[in-house]
């Protein structure tokens, strides 16, 4: 299996540009389970050990902002048991990493609609991102019920509601002020968009904020998705070309 792939996980030195915030759509876990006969939700525990390691490799790649796309608004449509069992792996993962991320001085923080989720979960939120508010050797963001649309819907009601009291004019919505108002407010845009598993489609992640990334997908299934390939393909982005619209040279 992959997890036993040691290779240096550090960028070639010399490398062009540098990527310091990773997005990632972690597909494929209940696939990588079903392949092997087992129930999904044993893919998703293995998933959550993944998210370990990568965690782990990410600053030594020069890697500043890792944000994972963990449970989105259209996954409440699974069964009620893979929801559930997703709740309480997202649960675990938060009270057994605690000690290790502040240790590590990893920042995390968590973005989407938290109304829906159980209260002893957003209670768990809450304080593993206020223990490690100080840190930023890794800003690490995971994507829990968010939703693309979602997110803007949310942004514009703020904004239209800011309008209707007369506190902004029309004229002052800016996409700045729009980011201003995402979950993603005190973050940067991503500069790497991975998706693991084969799928070449965004599936409603950060469609904002992503604008202008770059964006590379794998056949790899997240489990088997190993800190040598991350750092393989952080080496491939250095080589990209990054216009944002413009010509390189005019």
């Amino acid at each position: 299996m992959a997890a036993s792939d040691t290779r240096s996980t550090s960028a070639p030195a010399g490398s062009g540009k540098k990527v310091e915030h990773v997005a990632i759509i972690m597909d494929g876990n209940g696939r990588w389970a079903t392949n092997r006969g087992w129930p999904r939700l044993v893919g998703h525990r293995k998933g959550a050990e993944r998210v370990k390691e990568i965690v782990r490799a990410a600053p030594d790649l020069g890697i500043r902002w890792l944000t994972v796309y963990a449970f989105s608004t259209e996954n409440w449509k699974r069964s009620t048991e893979e929801v559930l069992g997703l709740m309480a792996i997202f649960a675990r993962y938060i009270e057994r990493e605690a000690d290790r991320l502040a240790a590590e001085s990893v920042r995390m923080r968590f973005i989407g609609d938290r109304s829906r989720l159980d209260p002893k979960l957003q209670k768990l939120m809450a304080g593993i991102e206020a223990r490690t508010a100080a840190y930023n050797r890794l800003n690490f963001t995971i994507a829990i019920n968010y939703g693309g649309r979602d997110e803007i819907v949310r942004a514009t009601r703020d904004i239209a509601r800011a309008v209707a009291q007369g506190l902004v004019k029309p004229e002052q919505v800016t996409d700045q002020l729009i980011a201003q108002h995402l979950d993603t407010a005190d973050l940067p845009d991503p500069d790497l968009v991975i998706r693991t598993s084969g799928e070449t489609r965004t599936s409603n992640f950060l469609p904002w904020q992503a604008a202008y990334a770059e964006y590379e997908f794998t056949e790899t299934l997240w489990p088997d998705f190993t800190p040598a390939e991350l750092g393989r393909i952080v080496a491939r982005f250095g080589n990209r070309e990054r216009r944002f619209g413009g010509v390189v040279g005019a």
